[in-house]
């Protein structure tokens, strides 16, 4: 029964030490004294955004999903980009590369769902590995098509834009070596020790809640001194 008894205890020590662990998680940043620029990710899946509040809470700046691939939109751009110009916080628009879908396709989506806006934030595109294409192009391929996908959008937003690589995509340190950009690079509470180049953005969490957010949201800080 002691035993028992003792257990029992354990476990709920270790309970509360979870849920005290997960509650620290869920509002930590990067310190802004090192870090002072720092914002978040926006789409869909964030739900419903009171950008003030947002702002209020820290974010200097936000980037806003758009474009899937070909075809795809997310469904709250629209609004999320008008809002976020309205807050006068800073803003930009994501694309999400998809492997298997022409460069010029892609670029043409993307044109036609984000406005061409002096005043945004250079254009960002997520470059993944994990559930992106399982008959991926070969290296050289890749960099052909993406080449035509930066020539396009760059050109409607006049502006060079910045690529977002996780640690496993295949060709990461290739891209990272080879493509004059900056790069956004992800990875939990360190700062990312990958890619070929120094990081221009890091992503340091995916489930940080901020007020004004009804959802958990992706929070990125900006090197000191990066180019753009």
């Amino acid at each position: 029964m002691r035993t028992l008894k003792w257990a029992a205890i354990w476990l709920v020590i270790l309970a509360v030490a979870a849920v005290a662990l997960w509650q620290v998680a869920i509002r930590w940043h990067p310190d802004e004294g090192q870090y002072p620029v720092q914002g978040v990710t926006i789409g869909a899946a964030q739900g419903e955004v009171h950008w003030p509040t947002l702002s209020a809470n820290g974010a200097d700046f936000a980037y806003i999903m758009a474009t899937d691939g070909d075809a795809g939109r997310d469904e709250n751009f629209e609004a999320n980009w008008a809002a976020a110009r309205e807050s006068g916080m800073r803003y930009g628009a994501v694309h999400n590369w998809q492997l298997c879908r022409l460069a010029a396709d892609q670029a043409t989506n993307f044109i036609a769902t984000v406005p061409s806006d002096a005043g945004a934030l250079p254009p960002a595109v997520m470059l993944r590995f994990e559930g992106n294409c399982s008959d991926r192009p070969d290296i050289d391929v890749l960099m052909d098509e993406l080449s035509t996908f930066l020539t396009m959008i760059e050109r409607h937003a006049e502006s060079p834009a910045i690529l977002y690589v996780t640690r496993d995509f295949d060709d990461m340190y290739a891209i990272t070596r080879n493509v004059e950009r900056s790069f956004w690079l992800s990875r939990r509470l360190f700062k990312p020790d990958y890619g070929a180049v120094p990081w221009s953005i890091w992503e340091a969490s995916d489930i940080r809640q901020v007020p004004g957010v009804e959802n958990p949201v992706r929070w990125n800080v900006v090197r000191p001194g990066s180019p753009g």
